[in-house]
């Protein structure tokens, strides 16, 4: 295989010479799939795994498969307590995994991002007094903007309808997500405080927009003209079209959309292969608007998704910390 090459033969390089086309940007995506999940299924209407209601070492309690949802593949999520005690009123942080839309899960994670134990940071938020909630969504190529952020919204709606059954506080919300949720977590805060987006993208939540206290925006890339050669092969891929000066790809692009209604935000990204331009430029753009907002960006040279090192690396550690100081600032 070549040393550009990826999963499936494509030559990468000689690929990103041509004039990209959305052709271009499925065989790619597609071909990426291929090594990652080898001909397993990672869409589908049935829970990948049996639910489960079970108490971790920890002493977490944890249920999973939790159908929030009919309409698209992979409408699922997990919810964690400190205890098992579920009467107990408690904050609630809902999250969206990252992965460019085609890859990861509520239990992967992103596949792209450094490290893979994102599930000690869902640790320490728990620990922290929240319950959090981790949702599901279809990938490419069975699901297509906006299809991941309607599921994001039936998931709010959902567990605001269900929330005594479950022990929710779904007046108390923190909206969070990495990367590709890190962007759905931005799209859901515009879809909350702008009239023009929720009908531009056709989507309106059921939720009191007051019930959301914050987002967390964990390393995302917004400006689609901005975009490199690898985000538009990706983002174009979810949208289907490889023009990112588009009305498609402005609607997906929830940083044009910011405004001064938006709840208080966290933004944080990895310098080395991540989005610390975008995250400077939606904190620059909020602070402008009079919107509460906090952005860290490591001096040390930390990868895209580094707060998965919060175990061995002191600015990640520092990340996780300020992260979770955000959160309780606004849900306490």
């Amino acid at each position: 295989m070549a040393e550009n090459s990826i999963p499936g033969g494509l030559d990468l390089a000689a690929l990103s010479k041509l004039p990209l086309t959305v052709d271009h940007c499925e065989k790619i995506i597609s071909a990426i799939q291929m090594g990652l999940y080898r001909g397993s299924a990672f869409n589908s209407y049935e829970p990948f795994h049996e639910p489960r209601r079970t108490v971790k070492e920890n002493g977490q309690l944890m249920v999973t498969e939790i159908r929030y949802g009919q309409r698209f593949m992979n409408s699922y999520l997990d919810i964690t307590y400190p205890t098992s005690d579920t009467s107990i009123r408690r904050p609630t942080v809902i999250y969206t995994h990252g992965g460019g839309f085609f890859g990861g899960s509520k239990t992967m994670g992103d596949p792209m991002a450094a490290g893979d134990d994102a599930n000690f940071l869902f640790e320490d938020i728990v620990n922290a007094g929240h319950n959090f909630v981790n949702v599901d969504y279809v990938l490419t190529p069975d699901g297509h903007f906006p299809d991941q952020l309607s599921q994001l919204t039936e998931a709010v709606d959902f567990l605001s309808d269900h929330a005594a059954e479950y022990g929710l506080d779904m007046t108390n919300v923190a909206v969070m997500g990495s990367s590709a949720g890190a962007i759905l977590s931005g799209q859901y805060g515009v879809l909350l405080t702008a009239p023009v987006y929720r009908q531009r993208v056709g989507i309106s939540p059921k939720i009191d927009p007051a019930a959301i206290r914050c987002l967390v925006i964990d390393d995302a890339p917004f400006r689609t003209t901005q975009f490199n050669w690898a985000l538009q092969v990706m983002i174009g891929n979810l949208l289907g079209t490889a023009d990112m000066s588009s009305q498609a790809a402005l609607s997906f692009n929830a940083y044009e959309f910011f405004n001064e209604k938006l709840p208080p935000c966290f933004f944080d990204a990895g310098p080395k292969d991540g989005f610390p331009e975008d995250m400077r430029a939606c904190g620059e753009k909020l602070t402008a608007l009079g919107v509460a907002n906090e952005v860290y960006i490591p001096t040390e040279d930390l990868p895209h998704g580094f707060l998965n090192l919060a175990r061995t690396n002191k600015q990640a550690r520092e990340g996780e910390e300020r992260l979770i100081a955000f959160i309780n600032r606004y849900t306490s």
